[in-house]
């Protein structure tokens, strides 16, 4: 159990709300078995990975990519319920884990309904059919006389009904068909997908429900804040921790291991403050003293940057595309324009900075938080802290924004690290402070641009040259 003060919680008094986070479907009732359709597009569309059917008629769904704003969780639902025929007002969705069972998790690149658009219409599908061969089976009828439709299935011939709360567990107990028995609807049938639908999660967030990343609350749990070094690759020299342990609700500090090349996703180091609350430990990261060894990027400076990459831009480079002679095209031009354009560093800034809960238990950590790619945070806290990466569970919250941010797991492996390290469960939080200097920032870019144009003013030539660190450099 989670306690959470809810936004709405707290505006109307401050009440707690104790709840049940359900993260991991289990085997339930009307759980297909497993097996038969683990080879069609996108992968894996086994019913039971997505789909859970309750003997009162309620219809769990597993939504394995994560919620950031963009209405995965409705768009998911409406590709399994179409194709099940699910009645929409009895849905539950559930947030998977993050585990290699669900195949691509990464949420990004608007990827979730392209990816998944097959795979969990097949799900449905297969679902459906796995219900209609149940109730016929009940009736002593063919399965093609046997249709679902929002929430039962109906006998043709008799018009005689079947909820599919009193086909769950029958229906459960049915192998799985073969790609080649599941039929899918066809377009004109279509039900919920390409329509209107009201959403799953706006009208929750609208009354402050829900549970975001930096929402999460565990018993015992203690707040930490970072210290990180100031340039990537920077380390700590040295660290006097006497003034902060001395701010009320401060409790201890953590030193983190330095950042080895490559970057990757792994945290910058530096100093964890743990605390009784977050302002707490905010006031005592203050206090601090902490030298700092710059480390390689010490002499990093982006206005020097820009100039070099600026330079460059106006130099030949590899050439990508050519077609003409662009040169002798520009001499000839009645008319010759030269723009430069520079893009600077920027941050994601999402509305809700990084912010993630760790808990150890027997050698496991459990984790719970923001995250676009839960098996990369679960591969990476493993890697970090020595364990297998069975011995991680991720939970994904909601995401205030994420916008590729939060598809590196950095965050996750401090919170678990700070954790084993503070023997109880830690509650890390960003700052937007650290949100804009430590985060992973768009990188820069300069483009030169030289175009020709004849007497009427029509383009006779054109030069494009872009100049930009590739993002490799984060891997090698």
């Amino acid at each position: 159990m989670l306690i959470n003060l809810t936004r709405r919680g707290f505006v109307l008094g401050g009440s707690a709300a104790v709840f049940g986070l359900a993260l991991l479907p289990g085997r339930a009732r009307g759980d297909a078995t497993a097996g038969g359709l683990a080879a069609v597009a996108g992968g894996d569309a086994t019913p039971s990975l997505f789909i859970t059917l309750e003997r009162d008629g309620r219809v769990r769904l597993i939504c394995h990519r994560s919620e950031m704003g963009q209405q995965t969780w409705t768009a998911m639902a409406q590709l399994l319920a179409d194709e099940l025929e699910a009645d929409w007002s009895k849905l539950e969705i559930v947030q998977a884990e993050g585990h290699p069972r669900y195949g691509d998790q990464n949420t990004d690149g608007s990827r979730s309904v392209r990816f998944n658009f097959t795979r969990l219409r097949t799900a449905g599908a297969a679902m459906r059919l796995l219900l209609e061969r149940a109730a016929a089976a009940r009736w002593g009828v063919a399965a093609s006389e046997c249709a679902a439709e929002l929430g039962a299935v109906r006998h043709t011939g008799s018009d005689r009904r079947l909820s599919f709360g009193e086909l769950a567990e029958a229906a459960g107990a049915l192998p799985v068909p073969s790609a080649d028995e599941v039929q899918l609807k066809p377009r004109a049938r279509w039900r919920y997908i390409g329509k209107p639908q009201a959403s799953l999660t706006v009208p929750r967030v609208v009354r402050g429900e829900g549970t975001f990343g930096i929402d999460v609350r565990l018993p015992d749990m203690l707040y930490a804040v970072i210290a990180r070094p100031p340039q990537v690759f920077g380390a700590v020299k040295s660290v006097d921790d006497a003034a902060a342990l001395k701010v009320p609700g401060v409790v201890g500090t953590v030193r983190l291991p330095a950042l080895t090349p490559p970057a990757l996703f792994k945290p910058l180091g530096g100093v964890a403050v743990l605390a009784k609350d977050t302002w707490a430990a905010i006031q005592g990261r203050k206090a601090l003293k902490v030298t700092w060894d710059p480390g390689p990027n010490a002499d990093y400076d982006s206005a020097r940057f820009e100039e070099a990459l600026v330079a460059t831009a106006r130099k030949p480079g590899d050439v990508r595309r050519n077609r003409g002679d662009v040169d002798a095209a520009l001499e000839s031009a009645a008319k010759k324009v030269v723009a430069e354009y520079y893009v600077p560093h920027l941050a994601h800034a999402s509305m809700e900075p990084p912010a993630v809960a760790a808990r150890w238990e027997g050698g496991k950590v459990t984790c719970w938080g923001s995250v676009q790619a839960p098996q990369a945070a679960r591969h990476a806290v493993a890697e970090a802290c020595g364990v297998p990466d069975d011995a991680v569970t991720i939970h994904v919250t909601w995401l205030g924004g994420g916008f590729g941010r939060k598809s590196k797991p950095d965050f996750f492996v401090e919170a678990a690290l700070v954790a084993r390290e503070a023997k109880a469960p830690v509650k890390l939080t960003w700052t937007r402070e650290d949100d804009l200097m430590h985060g992973y920032l768009h990188t820069v870019s300069a483009q030169r641009l030289e175009g020709g144009l004849d007497e009427a003013g029509r383009c006779t030539a054109f030069l494009h040259r872009t100049v930009f660190p590739t993002i490799s450099s984060t891997f090698n």
